[in-house]
């Protein structure tokens, strides 16, 4: 397996799936000083990240499904081109408003619906990219496979951010440019070395019952990534906050520490999927292992007393997080026949979709009663997943 790649053009995948992530949180490290240059509220950032999660649920499973019909590299260049154009019409957009500053309804009405479009033809990446990887590689091996994917991503939010805050303090308007153009490059990487992908046993998938949603082998799957995908929004939405309440630190500190910490989950998940590369293990002992390491990772931040342990209580959560992101695909993708494989990803991505919706309102209304909560709940929903995922009767594939 190591002699020779399993998965025909799978370096250009993984790298375009890291310059698409960076393009992605690019924008959220700068959307703050944008809101507040344009005279908006809050609020509104929220809004548009919500929309952007709303579309990419709803649009998840349709893209997985198209592409079993039509073929997994078409469907990845025509989102990316769709994405590539909205981004660069978004970028130019905030250049100009940021010069001659438009009514407020006018900034909202364009932030939110570029999110929304964005987060609707972003949609199909994930769910294609595991399809295509869940085509090709063995069972049982698929979620060493998908960990290149998974740290890719997470390299992804790491650099993203970095960059994008290294060149917005010298330039706003040059970060946005930046990060529009990303996808044009993911664009051309999948154009050029990806080879082409003909549908899947298109003419088995027409004559079958289409995918139900609550399909019972995706369950464990679609919890799995419902459960990762709040517990990290809910991480992300809170720990800015939690930062400056519970050490007493200005704005500015707490950005700085929030940073940190952010910063060292990006470690702890790349280690993670390192380890899920190099090692054969079922993915639903992954998932045991993944969401009880979480669990009691995202419980302890509620027992932190220093600012070091901020940091370090993320950087442990995200390594049992690790284990968890890249096994929930390869599960779903070990499930289900061959020309199944694109619904089946996409029915996971759409409960991703979900828990990044839900889970910044509940973390959000946690914190307002208690600081400590949002990361118990956290915890004990991880624990949860731990025994179900002990408890269940999949069969193992050696």
């Amino acid at each position: 397996m190591h002699a020779r790649p399993v998965v025909a053009g799978l370096p250009a995948l993984v790298l375009a799936a890291l310059i698409g992530t960076m393009a992605m949180m690019s924008f959220v490290a700068v959307i703050g000083p944008v809101v507040r240059l344009l005279g908006l509220s809050e609020w509104h950032a929220g809004l548009s990240v919500t929309a952007a999660g709303v579309l990419w649920m709803l649009a998840a499973r349709p893209w997985g499904r198209l592409s079993d019909r039509i073929g997994r590299k078409r469907v990845l260049l025509l989102a990316m081109a769709a994405y590539t154009v909205i981004y660069v019409g978004l970028a130019v957009f905030i250049d100009v408003a940021l010069q001659v500053v438009p009514p407020v309804l006018v900034s909202v009405l364009v932030l939110v619906g570029a999110r929304g479009l964005i987060g609707l033809f972003y949609a199909a990446v994930p769910p294609t990219a595991a399809a295509l990887i869940a085509d090709q590689a063995p069972t049982g091996q698929r979620a060493q496979f998908m960990a290149r994917l998974g740290s890719a991503n997470a390299l992804g939010m790491v650099l993203g951010p970095a960059a994008a805050g290294w060149l917005a303090y010298r330039n706003l308007s040059l970060a946005l440019y930046v990060a529009a153009l990303l996808p044009l490059l993911s664009l051309a990487l999948i154009a050029w070395r990806l080879p082409a992908t003909p549908p899947v046993a298109a003419a088995q998938a027409r004559t079958r019952a289409p995918m139900s949603r609550l399909d019972a082998r995706l369950r464990l799957p679609q919890l799995a990534a419902f459960v990762g995908m709040v517990s990290v929004t809910i991480a992300q939405v809170t720990v800015g906050f939690f930062a400056i309440d519970r050490f007493a630190l200005d704005a500015a500190a707490g950005a700085r520490l929030a940073g940190i910490a952010l910063t060292a989950v990006g470690v702890g998940l790349i280690l993670a999927q390192v380890l899920v590369m190099k090692l054969e293990v079922h993915p639903r002992r992954w998932i045991m292992l993944g969401a009880l390491i979480a669990g009691l990772g995202f419980a302890s931040v509620a027992a932190v007393q220093q600012p070091w342990q901020l940091p370090a209580a993320y950087a442990f959560a995200a390594f049992g997080m690790g284990f968890v992101f890249p096994s929930f695909q390869a599960l779903a993708a070990d499930a289900v026949q061959p020309h199944e494989q694109g619904a089946a990803a996409g029915t996971v991505a759409a409960a991703q979709g979900l828990g990044m919706v839900a889970g910044p309102m509940l973390g959000t209304l946690l914190y307002r009663a208690g600081a400590s909560l949002p990361y118990l709940l956290v915890g004990v929903l991880l624990l949860l997943l731990c025994g179900l995922a002990m408890a269940h009767r999949a069969k193992e594939t050696a």
